[in-house]
């Protein structure tokens, strides 16, 4: 019953002065929208990374050959074949490591009947599929005997299989890659971008051996651009790192104080610095947004004082037929309070279709959760209770002879 009292003499406050609370609210209104669109960017551009980092797959490393020097001007790593297949089989011997696929990549045009398209062909193993968690979601991956036999076999990404077939199937169809036929035994599962912004679906891969043998050939027999490298778990991986450098000098002959060779890669390193940042930007953004929250709570206390000022004679009378100090108290702070929830009502729907707007504009993803929504009316209402409890003291506060003399 008091509850009720009360929320119906705030509503009549607000009522009596409509514009001056509409004004009041605006604070309240733009920042909640600005948090909850600011936090659903945010949280959009989190998802974007957690979704890339896991199709990359987990527990990573990346090994590539060494790098050129020519004319003092240095190229970068995988320009120097350094790597063999034989350094990939010492490297899964090592008792961190759970899989390993050597790769020997390079661009090329694919045709087929009047299609073409130009994409990247990786020579690898059957084992690049287990380490990179990517699974054939129609047909089949080649085998191990493929690779010893070197067959003109290849599995393609969802972006070759759109562009070259259509809605027409790939399997069993035969695809010309630099004039050489090849079968289609598979199509991989859609794996979308990388954290660089590279299409993980534009590529086909083929066994290493027809690569090296028949595609592109190699001037160094058993030589390969990089190696994939998965470790057995979370834990191991600093020492996988160390396991593997140590390895590939010793197999190199690299002594102390030489250059490697060699260029080990932590991925999943990479990826989790990334996810770090962007953690780390969304709730930047946030607490950038709430500031104008903080502005909101300022205003209703500007209000709630002026209004404390105006109704003096009103809470002396109050005072006199008997309402204690705690119902003054109450009824000031449900009325600052009762505006910062009106606001925040109003700025989580401004909130929520500007983020969609923008989303829709700006081919982002966002995500609106209800946590943030929750938060933000949180932190409104305790930014009402807040700047509202200054106003509703004073007022409680008043003397009563004082406040019926106040003219």
């Amino acid at each position: 019953m008091i509850i009720g009292a009360l929320l119906g003499e705030g509503w009549a406050a607000m009522r009596a002065n409509r514009m001056r609370t509409l004004l009041t609210m605006l604070g309240m209104v733009f920042g909640v929208g600005a948090v909850i669109m600011m936090l659903a960017i945010g949280q959009g551009a989190q998802l974007m990374v957690n979704e890339s980092i896991a199709s990359m797959g987990s527990n990573l490393f990346i090994v590539l050959s060494g790098s050129t020097s020519a004319g003092g001007t240095r190229q970068g790593s995988g320009t120097v074949p350094t790597l063999t297949l034989t350094d990939a089989q010492a490297i899964g011997e090592l008792p961190e490591i759970a899989s390993f696929a050597p790769s020997f990549p390079n661009n090329a045009q694919l045709i087929y009947a009047s299609n073409n398209w130009s994409t990247q062909v990786t020579g690898t193993t059957p084992a690049f599929f287990d380490v990179r968690d990517w699974p054939v979601v129609s047909g089949e991956a080649f085998k191990d005997s493929d690779v010893r036999s070197a067959t003109r076999v290849l599995l393609m990404g969802q972006t070759v299989a759109r562009n070259l077939f259509g809605s027409e199937s790939p399997i069993g169809k035969m695809v010309r890659v630099k004039n050489s036929p090849f079968l289609v035994l598979g199509v991989l599962a859609p794996k979308g971008q990388s954290l660089d912004g590279r299409d993980q679906d534009d590529t086909v891969y083929i066994p290493i051996t027809t690569a090296q043998r028949q595609l592109f050939g190699n001037l160094f027999p058993g030589m390969v651009r990089s190696i994939m490298v998965k470790a057995k778990s979370t834990e191991v991986m600093t020492r996988a790192e160390q396991s593997m450098t140590e390895l590939l000098k010793l197999r190199h002959r690299i002594h102390e104080g030489q250059d490697n060779d060699f260029t080990v890669r932590n991925l999943t390193a990479v990826a989790q610095a990334a996810a770090s940042t962007t953690e780390a930007m969304s709730a930047m953004l946030g607490a950038i947004a709430s500031v104008s929250l903080l502005v909101g709570g300022i205003g209703i206390m500007n209000i709630m004082l002026v209004s404390v000022t105006e109704r003096t004679r009103e809470i002396g009378i109050r005072m006199a037929i008997g309402a204690k100090n705690r119902d003054i108290l109450l009824q000031f702070l449900f009325e600052a309070v009762m505006i910062s929830l009106a606001g925040s009502l109003i700025g989580a729907a401004l909130g929520v279709t500007c983020a969609y707007f923008y989303s829709q504009f700006n081919d982002t993803l966002v995500v609106v959760t209800l946590s943030s929504v929750l938060l933000a009316f949180g932190v409104a209402a305790a930014v009402g209770i807040f700047f509202g409890f200054y106003p509703a003291s004073k007022a409680a506060n008043l003397k009563p002879i004082e406040a019926l003399r106040y003219q």
